[in-house]
């Protein structure tokens, strides 16, 4: 086919744009880690290891024709990446989908997956012997974790701590009160407009006995997570490819067709960017699809046409466990609906949406 497209980072929307080009361009996915991390099922991961192994899919049956090089990026340029290892991929297009970091669990630190598993289940017995946890953070990923906790252990005590004063601002009012309803129910202890004097003296993820401040109040727990601090994975940028485009948080600024500012052959994807949206799964998968159109009719000798219009309505789906949550979906006249917790429950909370990319890695 003679023209090369290199994929820097195998996540949600890399690996989709990668598979979506696979029949159009020679694609290069160039990701350090042996498979393919399910992130939205870390936490049920966490209270059920013997689930575990479903949020992982190995890279080696996604794509048919492109190859897989398993390295880290450590600079970018218009003709290609060079790689930690210090070889070099040259390509004619570049698609940068690096995602972001988040703390453990809500995103696995290990590139090696059996060490991942390894991870994952001696933290479940650090939490399975804990009868207190506090929860740092009360955006959606903390308030998931506290739903799976007492999922699996309905009698340990659950505290969430966060300075915000409502959860979850900017959606809907009926969700906020359905989601506060669902947490009194579960009976987890919602702490908003309080932060932690100080970090606990023991780390994340770690079952030791401690006692800190919140606010006017003292909180004693046996583990703690911590649910907050994203920070985009952009480190090899530099300050070549992404010096003059990059945000003062790190990210990429993209146009419409998710090029990266003055670079027609460069795109980007998913947390990295800089475009006005919640940073989740599903709008990677959809960057993706834009700049598969994209980079297909660049290699056909075609002007790229496909845009991306982020909707102006958030949409949600957060599950509370297998049994409950809530969510919000845009509706078609531009408002915000919520979902029945049924449908939370159908589209996400059952599965996690494992059955998804068990058919994008073919191993269904």
């Amino acid at each position: 086919m003679g023209r090369t497209v290199a994929v820097v980072g195998g996540g949600y929307g890399g690996s989709a744009v990668a598979k979506a080009l696979d029949g159009d361009a020679d694609v290069v996915l160039i990701e350090p880690r042996d498979a393919f991390v399910h992130a939205a099922g870390a936490l049920r991961a966490l209270v059920q290891p013997d689930w575990a192994e479903n949020i992982f899919f190995p890279y080696d049956r996604l794509l048919a024709r492109g190859r897989v090089v398993r390295d880290r990026a450590a600079a970018v340029d218009e003709r290609g990446v060079t790689l930690a290892s210090g070889a070099r991929v040259d390509a004619d297009y570049i698609v940068l989908a690096s995602g972001s970091g988040y703390p453990y669990p809500a995103k696995i630190e290990s590139d090696d997956a059996a060490e991942a598993l390894e991870r994952l289940r001696a933290t479940h017995k650090e939490l399975a012997g804990a009868d207190r946890v506090l929860i740092a953070g009360a955006g959606p990923v903390g308030l998931e974790l506290a739903g799976e906790i007492k999922a699996v252990w309905p009698q340990k005590a659950v505290t969430i701590v966060d300075p915000a004063a409502e959860p979850l601002p900017g959606l809907l009012p009926e969700l906020r009160a359905e989601l506060l309803r669902q947490l009194a129910e579960l009976g987890v202890d919602l702490r908003l407009g309080t932060s932690l004097a100080d970090e606990p003296p023991v780390g994340p993820a770690v079952a030791e006995t401690f006692t800190v401040r919140a606010g006017d109040a003292e909180i004693t727990a046996d583990i703690w997570f911590r649910a907050y601090g994203v920070r985009p994975n952009g480190d090899y940028l530099g300050d070549g490819l992404g010096g003059g485009a990059r945000t003062g948080d790190g990210r990429l600024r993209v146009t419409g067709r998710l090029n990266v500012h003055g670079h027609d052959h460069v795109y980007a994807l998913g947390d990295i960017t800089d475009v006005s949206e919640a940073k989740m799964a599903g709008h990677a998968m959809r960057h993706a699809d834009v700049i598969a159109a994209n980079i297909a009719a660049q290699v056909r000798g075609d002007a790229p046409e496909s845009v991306y219009e982020p909707s102006p309505v958030r949409g949600i789906l957060l599950p509370l466990g297998p049994a409950g949550g809530v969510g919000q979906f845009p509706g078609e006249d531009g408002t915000a609906f919520l979902l029945p917790t049924e449908q939370v429950i159908e589209y996400k909370g059952r599965a996690l949406m494992t059955e998804m990319f068990a058919a994008l890695f073919e191993t269904a």
